[in-house]
């Protein structure tokens, strides 16, 4: 079961992960979207989802920290284990506490606004419900494995970090995974249950982040009169950026 759980189900939700993704885009262009509700309430949806969203840019970044980066480095570079962990409080618990809030006033809103209700489906539901617990289980360890220390403090950097860096080399070591807490193998766990639902769920809007809005030429307006045979002959419009007035 351990080998199965930390070294198969993995790889298989990876695959998935990629496959999905693959299908989806290819048979499914038309519903790779959110499903925007904006015009059903926008007032909740204005407090929620920025609450949520950036809330999550800090959770991803403090999991690319703490997961990634080896303790090593971060040894090598004279930040104590100690130091490290405060570090890790004072941007993790904000980050966290901002993600939950806003993923509560989102579902909040889903529930209680009519129309909004109707266009949720149970995959919606199922992927919110798998997400929250995610989130509330990744602080949940944050805060126990810092402050609590029940048992002795676990230190994820030599167990669940390495582990999870494993995997990428095609070497997982089940065992690292095995002598973890039951809130980390959960969180674990269910992350990995997260992605392999991610490509059938609205979550794929994040790999349509609109990043070309901060490149794009500004918009020009043009009179009519200057359009080709209305006053400038044949000449034909310059395309990109031009100087206006």
């Amino acid at each position: 079961m351990s080998t199965f759980l930390w070294v198969i189900f993995p790889y298989i939700c990876l695959a998935v992960f990629v496959a999905g993704h693959v299908w989806r885009y290819r048979y499914d262009k038309f519903g790779w979207t959110t499903r925007s509700s904006q015009l059903y309430e926008s007032r909740l949806l204005r407090i929620g989802s920025p609450l949520f969203h950036f809330g999550m840019l800090g959770v991803v970044v403090g999991h690319v920290m703490g997961l990634l980066i080896p303790q090593s480095l971060t040894d090598s570079l004279g930040l104590s284990h100690e130091a490290y962990h405060v570090l890790a409080l004072a941007g993790g618990i904000p980050a966290g506490i901002a993600a939950v809030v806003g993923l509560a006033i989102l579902v909040y809103r889903r529930r209680t606004v009519g129309p909004v209700f109707s266009a949720t489906t149970v995959n919606d539901k199922v992927m919110y419900a798998v997400l929250g617990t995610v989130i509330v289980l990744g602080m949940w360890n944050t805060i126990a494995g810092s402050l609590f220390t029940i048992g002795g403090e676990y230190n994820y950097r030599d167990g669940v970090s390495p582990w999870f860096r494993q995997i990428f080399w095609f070497q997982p070591d089940a065992s690292l995974m095995a002598e973890a807490p039951v809130g980390f193998k959960l969180h674990a766990f269910l992350a990995f249950l997260l992605i392999a639902m991610w490509p059938f769920t609205r979550l794929v809007h994040v790999f349509s982040a609109p990043l070309g809005y901060f490149t794009r030429p500004y918009i020009v307006y043009r009179s009519r009169d200057e359009r080709p045979g209305r006053g400038t002959g044949s000449r034909a419009q310059k395309r990109g950026w031009e100087k206006v007035g």
